[in-house]
């Protein structure tokens, strides 16, 4: 494959202050101001009773999208997805906690979190700008949906863990990020079909 240099190359830049974070992915050395990702989360109590968490103007939230991520309903279909990654199925043995069933399941569960997040796309360039920013979207949908998915279903491994056991588990995927950035093969994301 053949594309212009740093073409493919993003740089992220995050912030996470629980229960604040923020996440800025940029193209400095191709697109340099003409492409940005920004994604804001707040993590609160409750069920998405909460309507400008984000503290929106009255014109940004009349041009905002709200789009809700049932972890447990929404249609996930991930070639490969195993059936231990289905909060539906799931059920912790630490907690107790799961399987998360039926379209009401966070009426019925203690403690429940929602992750707030604003997701802001620039891809200024002309011809393509707003078919590549619904698609950054799209694709930011399906990783948050991934994401959250895996995080209720791998409770059993984070689950307890010490601070000293977080910073040993960060190092080690460092370090076998910087293993697979070198020898590894190209893997990413792939949208899901509609």
């Amino acid at each position: 494959m053949f594309a212009p240099k740093g073409s493919l190359e993003i740089h992220e830049t995050a912030w996470n202050c629980y229960p604040y974070c923020k996440t800025v992915l940029t193209n400095p050395d191709y697109m340099k101001d003409n492409f940005e990702i920004c994604i804001e989360t707040w993590h609160k109590p409750g069920c998405a009773d909460l309507d400008n968490v984000h503290g929106l103007s009255a014109k940004e939230l009349a041009d905002r999208e709200v789009i809700n991520i049932d972890i447990a309903n929404d249609p996930f279909n991930e070639k490969g997805a195993p059936d231990n990654e289905d909060p539906a199925k799931f059920h912790s043995e630490k907690t107790g906690r799961g399987p998360l069933v039926g379209p009401d399941w966070h009426k019925s569960c203690e403690p429940v979190m929602t992750c707030y997040k604003q997701v802001k796309v620039e891809f200024k360039w002309w011809g393509v700008q707003t078919r590549m920013e619904k698609y950054i979207q799209k694709v930011e949908r399906q990783i948050f949906q991934k994401f959250h998915r895996q995080l209720f279903c791998w409770i059993d491994k984070w689950h307890g863990l010490t601070m000293a056991d977080i910073r040993e588990l960060e190092a080690k995927t460092k370090e076998d990020l910087a293993k697979n950035l070198h020898e590894g093969e190209v893997r990413g994301t792939k949208p899901i079909q509609d």
